[in-house]
């Protein structure tokens, strides 16, 4: 017996962020969609788990409020950003250091000069900060009070005016002036940008691991240079209600029955797209929209990238750290956690009432002992006994975000042929706002192709299946 055959003028394969934003687009547009997406539920590595009421991202990418895709993407409307205190708190030699506080908005900073971030450094180094002055103790370890370092990790007050301005100066650059640099790897461009070692190796460095998830800085100056902008720019933040808000979201705002979950795609052709157990799907074009590994096996010619992988635990207590709505990293690099943060203090929908969320980010794979010495690092980090906090999920993702070692195209093609695109974070920037760019060109290039002036097919009944 033959399969059924159904119709639609484009099948985005994907609904992960990309290939939601790039529909919405489309439908927009009047050209019938159908998104097929193998998982039982939108969003792809942009899942929240619920566990007892806590809301536990699988990956969950720090976004800043200055990404401007977050703002103008149809269907994220409503999207709600919940940030985190002003810059980050820095962990070293058992103390914590505020950094990265600009003053002033992106369009009115008052510290334009080196003079005007001396005076904003100096205000901020006579406000007391919270958090340890001397590390835990931890039974059979000596414990001892570690030497006081003015300024460390920050180095001197002057240092920390030249920081200021610096990050300043990089709030005021235009994308294209920055993507006009020379090219090398984020480490190397943090010490040929003037800056003091202590510096760049007690802040910088660690700040741009926990935004690109990337520990060594192998990646892309041009990348590492707009996640910089943005957070000089705006303040870090997290979805409110967990990083599937995005995918849900935009999910929302399509026509009813346009997402399909539990449908997974075996091959696609410039005019169809033939499933496992749903039949196939004949359409005007395909836009494939899945992670990087995916979007090789459906479209062979494309190139595997190398991967970052992370590794997400997330613990519960009943007596939160005092480092309130701080991302918390360590400049010391003194075990295995790149960030931490108590994300409930960030976004209380993530926790029920009386508990707190601590999250903390592994730059690279679990072992057997992750959980054990997550919970040691991050006693000498919080400065609180960390033995009687539970458990409530350890979530490592291999292929958690694309690497983009130079040289990087931040604008890979989208347009393989006519009728055949693809998109998503591994043809952009690896990040969020990479994957809605992306999405944004490949919907471009294909309403160009197409033609938008009628739908090119009467949708046909669509094959039973889950709808998001």
């Amino acid at each position: 017996m033959l399969e059924p055959t159904y119709q639609a003028d484009v099948v985005v394969v994907g609904a992960g962020v990309a290939g939601l934003s790039a529909a919405r687009r489309l439908t927009s547009a009047g050209v019938s969609t159908v998104v097929l997406e193998a998982a039982h539920e939108v969003g792809g590595r942009m899942a929240t788990e619920k566990v007892d009421g806590f809301r536990l991202d699988r990956v969950g990418r720090l976004l800043s409020t200055a990404c401007v895709e977050l703002h103008v993407t149809p269907g994220l409307e409503n999207l709600v950003l919940r940030p985190f205190a002003p810059g980050v708190l820095l962990h070293s030699d058992g103390r914590h250091h505020r950094a990265g506080v600009q003053p002033g908005s992106r369009r009115a900073r008052g510290a334009r000069s080196a003079r005007g971030a001396l005076h904003a450094v100096r205000a901020l180094a006579s406000a007391p900060l919270p958090g340890p002055r001397r590390p835990v103790a931890v039974p059979g370890r000596q414990v001892s009070v570690p030497r006081h370092r003015g300024g460390a990790p920050l180095g001197t007050t002057l240092d920390q005016a030249r920081l200021g301005a610096a990050l300043n100066r990089l709030a005021g650059t235009s994308v294209e002036r920055l993507l006009a640099r020379p090219e090398t790897t984020a480490a190397e461009a943090l010490h040929g940008r003037g800056l003091p070692a202590r510096t760049v190796d007690g802040f910088l460095r660690p700040l741009l691991a926990a935004l690109l998830c990337d520990p060594e800085l192998t990646t892309s100056s041009r990348p590492a240079d707009l996640a910089l902008r943005d957070f000089a720019s705006g303040r870090l933040c997290l979805p409110e209600g967990g990083a599937e808000a995005l995918p849900q979201l935009l999910a929302r705002s399509l026509p009813p029955g346009t997402v399909r979950t539990g449908v997974r795609v075996t091959s696609v052709s410039t005019t169809s797209v033939t499933t496992a157990e749903h039949g196939e799907f004949r359409c005007a074009a395909v836009l494939v929209a899945t992670g990087a590994r995916d979007a090789v096996e459906l479209l062979p010619g494309l190139r595997v990238p190398d991967f970052h992988p992370v590794t997400v635990v997330h613990h519960t207590t009943d007596e939160p750290p005092a480092t309130g709505a701080s991302l918390l990293l360590d400049a010391d690099r003194g075990g295995p956690v790149a960030h931490t943060a108590v994300v409930s203090a960030v976004d209380p929908s993530r926790a029920p009432a009386g508990r707190a969320l601590v999250t903390s980010t592994v730059l690279g794979p679990a072992t057997a002992d992750t959980d054990t010495e997550v919970r040691a690092h991050l006693a000498r980090l919080y400065g609180v006994a960390t033995t009687r906090w539970e458990t409530l999920a350890v979530r490592h993702t291999a292929d958690a975000v694309p690497a983009m070692r130079p040289p990087h195209d931040l604008r890979r093609p989208v347009r393989l042929l006519a009728g055949l695109y693809v998109c998503g974070d591994h043809r952009d920037s690896g990040a969020v706002q990479g994957a809605l760019r992306s999405a944004d060109r490949a919907a471009t290039a294909l309403l160009t192709d197409l033609g938008v002036s009628r739908p090119l097919h009467t949708a046909d009944p669509l094959p039973t299946a889950r709808a998001a």
